[in-house]
């Protein structure tokens, strides 16, 4: 083999490179081919990592590390946040009740979108307990505001629409009827509670409510405690 120690450019470049160690005197104990091979394999693997091991580094290039490694995991984690903050600012896309016509049902309900629930309420002025749905609404738009809330006066979205249906709550989803609230009876009348209405809305799938039981069933045995008491007192007297 050539021998290591020769002055020849190649060898002056390997030396260059920290391939071969410095030029010794003659007598010196030649590399074999092999040991100048791994040599050079380690140098260029070294060189393409552009890093020393780790039990090489000095304190200072171990802080500068560590600083490094710090910086990597803290801008992984801005990317996630961004990245769910993207989703949240999505899915928060409505947050209160608009008003709409017939004419724009078509765009606002049945164009409203892939995956959006929509809920449409069809009032009329001066009618109690449609203001107590439209208020109980505007605080459940807020509240789920991946949810398209809308309101209209029943006869400019259906012409001719009888007073006694009201108030109406229409539910949909990819332009589709989930379901229907129809007039004072089927909505719980004026006792109506806003628990409630979200309650019998988390039922069809419009809102995913954080209620763990019906609010109406929990009252309703409040009630039956309300009379029993009542009873017991008259009976007293």
């Amino acid at each position: 083999m050539q021998n290591p120690d020769e002055d020849t450019q190649w060898n002056d470049v390997l030396r260059e490179k920290g391939i071969l160690p410095p030029k010794t005197d003659a007598g010196s104990v030649e590399l074999t081919e092999d040991q100048l091979g791994d040599m050079i394999e380690k140098s260029i693997e070294e060189k393409q990592r552009g890093e020393k091991a780790i039990e090489d580094m000095t304190l200072d290039e171990l802080d500068e590390l560590e600083d490094e490694e710090d910086e990597r995991v803290m801008l992984q984690y801005r990317q996630k946040r961004l990245a769910e903050m993207k989703v949240q600012q999505a899915k928060r896309r409505f947050g209160e009740v608009n008003e709409i016509t017939a004419v724009e049902y078509v765009q606002e309900v049945n164009k409203a979108g892939n995956g959006v629930w929509v809920i449409l309420h069809l009032y009329k002025q001066g009618i109690p307990l449609c203001a107590l749905v439209n208020q109980h609404l505007a605080r459940l738009a807020a509240k789920f505001a991946a949810t398209k809330f809308l309101k209209s006066i029943s006869t400019l979205c259906i012409p001719n629409y009888p007073d006694r249906n009201l108030p109406t709550i229409f539910v949909y989803y990819e332009s589709e009827m989930k379901g229907q609230m129809v007039g004072p009876i089927e909505l719980g009348g004026m006792n109506l509670t806003q628990d409630e209405l979200e309650w019998k809305l988390s039922k069809i799938g419009a809102v995913k409510t954080d209620l763990d039981e019906d609010p109406w069933q929990k009252r309703k045995i409040r009630d039956v405690f309300s009379s029993a008491r009542a009873n017991t007192s008259d009976d007293s007297d």
